[in-house]
């Protein structure tokens, strides 16, 4: 028997009593997991039921504090108020004749268009929408609060009629027990009709019936199915989605309607199709026959601050009884408006021009010129007209990042010269080789700019503009200079330029400082929070330059300048390509655009001027190309009068040093420096050259070959042939072996030079000369293996009337003409020897041009016009001289010095600059 085995009846017992108790005790652990389980269920349900009961409790106190549904508010909007900064009333919004609407009398297919964009299941609910409720809390869950709204048409009767905008819980609850009160005591008809007529439409258009008849010019009943979805889009962005300001925008959701439309039934796939194939465009009511409003005042302005709300987030806040107070000054806003009245300012009455005034300091917008004869909520030249910079973005996306990125003084040295895969050209079509960043911008050269964007590189550009609030997309050389994919407006050129002369602080330009809502007391705070963007020390420099543009002889700004006021900024010109000119009949001289941004420490003016269509071209020269300039002179002077703002203030952190011009790397200047090389510029403190200027040591003697003087051309038209004389010294006998020979050369038009002959005579006849094109010879001097440099002479030939040649000017592919130079019609090149040429213009003398062979300039003297010649810094010595409003003469003067390269023209005709060979592309 086994001794483990229990022997006797009561033994047996125990031992099974045992194991059910070991049984159960095993059985009991999974019992514990549930116990829990349950425990946390009910646990979860109490504290949902609690915070049902707390939300049903809170729903119902907000429900019990909600304003009583009344009649008169239901059916109208209520007016809102604009202030200026004086807090005097410029404005009153909901004041315009409203088109009210029965029921019976909307088309149903606008109501169906209506029903399909706002609230499909208009119809099945009670007020609110829970099946569209649930879709709307999952797309926020996704998402982000806010993300998607669930509010039916009868919740937006009682937004419009009774709240603000707010995003708060109490808003929302009040509004959702509203809409079910009003469900209960109106029909779905009555609420539609009220919907109908109290939507914000545009500005302050009210109700479908008004947006039909300010658009369309047109009856409810006479609507077309695109004008129909057209305005049934409209409410979700009145403004945004204006067609006359807005079209490309409003056609998009036109077609989004449309869409909407097919997709609930409303329409056929073959309706959609063909209302989407009509421009939006098509009938909109002409300009002429739009609505004038003629007792608003500073209807632009009104027009940037109702935009403002919008993209705020407050699209129907014209209609809540708000006052809405802005930084308009009514002062600055007349000067604007005067300035942009008066015709004289303008070549044309089809140019436009957009201007935005801000204060430096704040960012606010003083003023804005939407154009001129400018209409209520139109298209607005200030901020709706974005193109090419030109030019004028050069301190941004060039100098100034350079400055705050590289630490570059403004005496920093860059070459200016034909360079590989740089595929652009200055406008004078010549190159100064090494100058200051300082010269390069107030002469506005383009080879240093795209230069200088190349060691800066496209990120920290982009980042630098992005700053100053340009949305700036991709970025390439051509956007350097201004001719790229980024378009801008006044608005935001003025803000950008602003930050430079407040210290490198950046205020995001704003019309709207607050909004006090209808109870006197809560104000909604609207004035973005200043932001440092840029070091002080890169602020300063950066302004320092922009000095110069509008105070050097040859600064491209000069007709910005107001005497006695300190003042920064700079010019910009656009430009046609050579193909997109021949294929559109465009003039060699005309361009797009013109633009001027300056600033004082008090304002910051951008100036825009051009066609609201890019292919009507300025077609004025210099005058049309002046405009931003002569209306920026004349608004600061007007808005400053009485009251000089202060000047600028150089920071710690900027010191200043005298360097050695066009040394690299950059050298300090010492005693011995010539007094021509030495030239006072900043640094950014902690940044000057160790290295010092050591005046170089004599080199030894050469013997030099004496290049020919007195080259003479004269033209003889009845032989069509041009007879050229010449002078040279005999060299000494003893320094060379051989006879002297002299080589003649050619370029026609400004094309490859052609040999001609050598011979030892001094004179030579070129024939088979051809009206209308201009001649350029050269002479130089041979003994043995002895060249001299050439003597030049460059003729213009004119054609008459039936002869002209057509324009073949060499435009750049970077999209820039700025000026520069020959925005002043100054001369700009490095002429050698004193031309003397009868002229029956004004024009004056040129600066003294420094070449390597210190030549001295000659006589600028332009036909017609009164023009400076600029300082020509030239690498070689055969500097242009030609006036920039180009002589067709064809005889020329000698000069009297040997190095001389250029013939002047005696009685030069005046010409239209489309008759001139001068090629104005940059």
């Amino acid at each position: 028997m086994d001794n483990n085995t229990p022997n006797s009846r009561t033994a047996r017992r125990q031992q099974a009593e045992a194991e059910q108790k070991s049984s159960r005790k095993n059985k009991k652990k999974p019992k514990k997991k549930k116990g829990l389980i349950k425990t946390i269920f009910k646990a979860v349900v109490i504290i949902g039921l609690l915070f049902l009961m707390a939300g049903g409790g809170l729903f119902a106190y907000y429900a019990s504090t909600a304003p009583e549904l009344d009649e008169s508010l239901l059916k109208d909007p209520l007016s809102s108020k604009v202030l200026d900064r004086n807090d005097n009333v410029i404005y009153t919004t909901g004041n315009e004749k409203r088109k009210y609407t029965p029921y019976d009398q909307i088309p149903k297919e606008l109501e169906a268009a209506i029903l399909a964009t706002e609230d499909s299941r208009f119809y099945k609910h009670h007020g609110i929408d829970l099946w569209r409720l649930g879709g709307a809390v999952l797309a926020n869950l996704k998402s982000g609060f806010g993300s998607q709204g669930a509010s039916t048409l009868t919740q937006q009767v009682i937004k419009n009629s009774f709240f603000t905008n707010e995003k708060t819980l109490k808003r929302k609850a009040q509004e959702a027990w509203l809409a079910f009160k009003l469900e209960r005591n109106y029909s779905k008809e009555e609420i539609f009709e009220m919907y109908f007529n109290k939507v914000l439409m545009s500005g302050n258009k009210y109700g479908f019936g008004t947006g039909a008849e300010y658009f369309f010019g047109k009856e409810l009943k006479e609507l077309e199915l695109p004008e129909m979805a057209m305005l049934a889009g409209m409410p979700q962005s009145p403004n945004a989605y204006n067609p006359f300001k807005h079209p490309e925008r409003a056609e998009k959701r036109r077609d989004i309607v449309l869409k909407l439309m097919n997709q609930h039934g409303k329409i056929t796939q073959e309706e959609m199709d063909t209302a989407k194939s009509i421009p939006v465009t098509a009938s909109l009511l002409p300009e002429e026959k739009r609505e004038k409003p003629t007792d608003t005042k500073y209807q632009a302005y009104i027009d940037i601050a109702m935009d403002e709300l919008q993209k705020a987030g407050y699209k129907d806040i014209e209609a809540d009884g708000v006052t809405i107070q802005t930084a308009l000054d009514p002062d600055a806003q007349k000067a604007v408006e005067k300035a942009l009245a008066d015709p004289s300012n303008f070549e044309s009455d089809t140019i436009q021009a957009g201007m935005t005034v801000v204060d430096t300091k704040t960012g606010e917008i003083v003023a804005v010129g939407g154009g001129r004869d400018y209409k209520l909520f139109n298209h607005n030249f200030a901020s709706d007209q974005k193109r090419q910079p030109g030019s004028s973005i050069k301190p941004i996306l060039d100098y100034g990042p350079a400055i705050e990125n590289l630490n570059w003084s403004t005496g920093q040295t860059i070459v200016d010269e034909k360079t590989k895969g740089i595929n652009a050209n200055n406008v004078d079509g010549r190159f100064k080789g090494p100058i200051t960043m300082r010269q390069a911008v107030y002469e506005s050269r383009n080879i240093p700019a795209i230069k200088t964007f190349n060691e800066v590189g496209t990120k920290n550009a982009k980042e630098f503009a992005n700053s100053l609030g340009l949305p700036v997309k991709e970025l390439n050389p051509s956007d350097a200079i201004g001719g790229g994919g980024n378009d801008f407006s006044t608005l935001q050129m003025a803000g950008a330029f602003a930050a430079f002369g407040n210290e490198g602080i950046y205020n995001a330009p704003h019309a709207v400082k607050k909004i006090i809502l209808r109870d006197g007391k809560t104000e909604i705070n609207l004035a973005p929070d200043p932001v440092s963007v840029m070091k002080d020390s890169t602020a300063y420099m950066v302004t320092d330059m922009l000095r110069d543009v509008l105070t050097k002889p040859n600064g491209t700004g000069t007709k910005a300048n107001i005497p006695g006021m300190d003042i920064a900024g700079k010019t910009g010109t656009t430009n046609y390509d050579a193909d997109f000119k021949k294929k559109n009949n465009i003039g060699q001289y005309s361009v797009p655009d013109s633009w001027f941004a300056g600033y004082t420490t008090d304002y910051s003016i951008a100036v825009w001027g051009g066609h609201e269509k890019r292919n009507e071209p300025i077609v004025g020269f210099p005058g049309g190309r002046d405009m931003p300039k002569e209306l920026f002179r004349q608004v600061m002077s007007d808005i400053t009068s009485g009251n000089n703002p202060k000047k600028f203030k150089k920071p710690s952190s900027v010191e200043e040093a005298t360097i050695v011009v066009g040394s690299q790397p950059l050298q300090l200047a010492t005693n011995s420096t010539p007094s021509n090389l030495r030239q006072d510029e900043l640094f950014v403190r902690g940044t000057l050259p160790e290295r010092t200027y050591v005046e170089p040591e004599p080199e030894e003697e050469v013997t030099e070959l004496e290049a020919p003087t007195d080259l003479r051309a004269e033209y003889n038209a009845d032989n069509q042939e041009i007879d050229l004389s010449w002078n040279h010294n005999e060299p000494d006998s003893d320094d060379f072996d051989g006879d002297v020979t002299f080589a003649v050369s050619v370029s026609v038009d400004g094309g490859g030079s052609q040999s001609l002959t050598e011979t030892g005579d001094d004179s030579f006849t070129f024939g088979n000369v051809e009206p209308g094109h201009t001649y350029t010879f050269s002479v130089i001097a041979k003994a043995g293996s002895l060249v001299s440099s050439p003597a030049s002479t460059t003729l213009m030939i004119q054609a008459t009337e039936e002869e002209k040649p057509e324009e073949n000017p060499e435009d750049q592919e970077q999209g820039d003409s700025e000026q520069d130079n020959v925005d002043e019609g100054q001369n700009d090149g490095s002429n050698n020897g004193n031309n003397n040429g009868s002229n029956n213009g004004n024009g004056n003398n040129g600066n003294n041009g420094n070449n390597n062979g210190n030549n001295n300039g000659n006589n600028g003297n332009n036909s017609g016009t009164n023009g400076n010649g600029s300082d020509g810094n030239n690498t070689e010595n055969n500097g242009d001289g030609t006036g920039e409003e180009g002589s067709d003469e064809v005889s020329s003067k000698p000069s009297n010095n040997p190095n001389s390269n250029t013939a002047s023209s005696p009685k030069p005709p005046a010409t239209k600059p489309e008759d001139t060979t001068t090629s104005n592309d940059n």
